[in-house]
């Protein structure tokens, strides 16, 4: 067997390592460490993402708002320096109702991120003229917080193409999204000239002495190879709770199979300079007379005549001369073990988002009889029950985690990042940090929480 040595070795190279590799080597100087995947880098999960971001998180406490405000600072950051080399915008969120009687939730929904940390909240009633639309690209010096729009004729103005009967309109305003790939390869240039190793290889086991970390084996295409080391960091994504079992050590992360769909809008359903736009009301699917009455005659599809729950969202994606639009819709997700590839979309999954999100937007009716050929990929979500993440030391010495970044991995993945190596170099930590321990669960007080956590923050 061929030995090797480093000073931490890293397994898996999605969001998640490269951003632990990223701030470990050029943030904190770490010089020897090696990434390690047997795919290649951002290949499995995380360049599965519609790429956006959010500071928009619920409560209870104000530790989702603060992490998430880190991490778009951290982001805004490398855009910066970078010359924004991975186009994030700041385009916002936009939810959108048509049931005035759900405008009372949409202003306690606004009001409790806004109370966290997320801005303020402004509300635009009839005749306002203070609203300011979100440029369609930049990210600096623009609003936080959120616009809740009560005044039809202000939301017809500014999203022509949305629904005439919405009523409100709520738009978050540190939203937006970017090309994952380019940050997260700017990342990992830049890991790289700071000495970070890419090394092709499954991690197989982590070997454990006294309760401190000494070597990591692994399979190569070369062979088996030995790294001694006793610093091993857990980014495996969706299988962070197979690597952990290598410690003995069980982490509370479940799976579930997110997929989205890319579609060519051709006829201009949806502008290009569009928010991601998001439809909050529970709805039946848009049927004809004689297409209900064909559904209705079997089991396999009598289901699509249902209600179902809000939900349908997506943004445009790619520029000016781009007609692709990223949709998505989590209306029936399992938890279930991740398998590569994972499982076949539901045939009607496309169908089903293109008639949710036409409630919101009319014009995307014009593709019922003859709708775009889809393009449909997902990747898994790795999720705690409150959908917090876990990021810090294993009970095994020398061991740790970076994980369960349920579909936020994106947006989170700096700010994470940035922890984990304050962690693993025993800088000073965020007053967030404690929330993302794995020993939260053997806290009395944090259980009672759990009892009554009712938000979790997905959209």
């Amino acid at each position: 067997m061929k030995k090797d040595l480093a000073e931490v070795v890293i397994c898996g190279a999605g969001i998640a390592g490269i951003c632990a590799a990223y701030y470990l080597s050029v943030k904190q100087g770490v010089k020897d460490i090696l990434l390690v995947d047997e795919r290649a880098p951002f290949s499995l999960t995380s360049d599965k993402s519609t790429e956006c971001y959010r500071n928009w998180w619920p409560g209870p406490g104000d530790a989702m708002v603060k992490f998430m405000n880190r991490s778009i600072d951290l982001m805004e950051g490398l855009a910066h320096e970078s010359g924004n080399r991975f186009h994030m915008n700041r385009r916002g969120y936009l939810f959108v109702t048509a049931e005035r009687g759900r405008i009372e939730a949409f202003k306690k929904a606004a009001e409790q991120p806004c109370a966290l940390g997320a801005g303020p909240l402004r509300i635009h009633e009839t005749g306002s003229m203070t609203y300011q639309p979100s440029p369609v690209q930049g990210y600096a010096n623009l609003p936080t917080g959120a616009d809740l729009i009560l005044d039809p004729e202000l939301i017809k103005k500014h999203f022509p193409f949305l629904d005439n009967k919405v009523v409100a309109a709520l738009h978050v305003r540190r939203c937006g999204w970017m090309s994952a790939q380019q940050l997260a390869m700017y990342m990992l240039e830049q890991a790289k000239e700071a000495g970070v190793r890419f090394q092709t290889a499954r991690v197989e086991d982590v070997e454990v002495q006294e309760n401190q970390v000494q070597a990591v084996l692994m399979n190569t295409v070369s062979g088996p190879l030995r790294i001694d080391t006793q610093c091993f960091v857990n980014a495996a994504g969706p299988f962070v709770k197979e690597v952990a079992a290598d410690l003995n050590v069980d982490l509370p992360v479940f799976c579930e199979l997110h997929d989205k769909i890319s579609f060519n809008d051709n006829l201009g359903v949806i502008p290009r300079e569009a928010p991601l736009i998001f439809w909050a009301d529970p709805q039946r699917l848009p049927w004809s007379d004689d297409e209900h009455k064909l559904l209705d005659e079997t089991a396999e599809t009598k289901w699509l005549l249902e209600p179902f729950p809000s939900g349908p969202h997506g943004h445009p994606e790619g520029g000016s001369g781009s007609h692709i639009q990223l949709v998505l819709w989590t209306y029936d997700v399992e938890v279930m073990e991740p398998v590569i590839p994972p499982p076949e979309p539901d045939p009607h999954y496309f169908e089903v988002v293109l008639r949710g999100l036409s409630r919101m937007v009319p014009g995307l009716r014009a593709y019922f009889e003859k709708p775009p050929k889809p393009f449909v990929d997902g990747g898994y979500y790795a999720k705690t029950q409150e959908n917090r993440p876990l990021i810090g030391p294993l009970p095994v010495k020398g061991a740790y985690v970076i994980g369960a970044l349920s579909g936020f991995g994106i947006m989170a993945g700096c700010a994470a990042g940035e922890l984990l190596a304050a962690h693993l170099t025993q800088s000073e930590l965020p007053d967030y940090a404690q929330w993302f321990l794995l020993e939260r669960y053997g806290d009395p007080e944090y259980q009672k929480l759990l009892k009554d956590w009712d938000a979790s923050g997905q959209l």
